[in-house]
């Protein structure tokens, strides 16, 4: 019997590579606060919100399970990268180096803070691509810009709702840590539709290149069927 062998395209494979590399970058620039304006947020939100733009795209062109491939490819990435470098901290540096502290300040991520980025990123990719695919299905694929606003808010807000309270959770009164929240949740729903146009923009450019638009009629929303494609 013949096996069927599945491929993927160029533009999903680059789109992928991005998405993995944008989620790597956040988890080491999270560990620099910079002040924006009045607001004081991690380095990680220059990047970080690019994976959910990224997300929308790829759930907007190939449907709800090449996003959860994709989604869980991130984790495992970013669980690789983190993995290496406790590796690294674990081996004992050269009697010549003297940069130990500021190395481990980087990749050695505290337990709990590790736990929390993990988990909130599985849990708001998912229900930023589940709410994509639902919204795209009851418009018959109107209204994109709403559509990757809504998903975003639902994203980010499942996440910030369980990374903050995970990872800082006893480090700071409950009412600094509902303020951060939402400071985050607005300022990458912003950095979302600031970015919105060219995000149209290259939707539509891929769309018209693949030549395809998918609908998740009848489809299985278990994050848990990744070979499912």
């Amino acid at each position: 019997m013949k096996k069927t062998v599945q491929t993927v395209s160029v533009p999903f494979m680059i789109l992928g590579i991005l998405f993995c590399v944008c989620l790597i970058a956040s988890n080491l620039l999270v560990t620099k606060v910079i002040q924006l304006g009045p607001f004081a947020a991690t380095a990680g939100i220059l990047v970080f919100p690019v994976s959910y733009i990224i997300n929308d795209c790829i759930a907007e062109v190939w449907g709800f399970k090449k996003a959860r491939l994709i989604i869980w490819m991130g984790f495992f990435m970013n669980f690789f990268v983190a993995a290496l470098g406790l590796l690294a901290i674990a081996i004992p540096a050269a009697p010549y180096w003297h940069n130990d502290e500021a190395f481990n300040y980087v990749f050695g991520l505290v337990p709990r803070v590790a736990l929390g980025s993990f988990l909130a990123f599985l849990v708001g990719s998912f229900v930023n691509a589940y709410i994509m695919s639902k919204m795209k299905i009851h418009s018959q694929g109107r209204n994109f810009f709403l559509r990757a606003i809504v998903s975003t808010i639902g994203g980010e807000g499942f996440d910030s709702l369980i990374f903050f309270p995970v990872a800082l959770g006893g480090l700071f009164s409950m009412t600094d840590i509902l303020w951060m929240m939402i400071v985050e949740v607005v300022l990458k729903t912003v950095y979302e539709i600031i970015i919105l146009p060219i995000t149209i923009r290259v939707v539509n450019y891929v769309k018209n290149l693949e030549g395809i638009d998918v609908y998740d009629n009848d489809i299985s929303y278990n994050v848990l069927k990744i070979s499912d494609l």
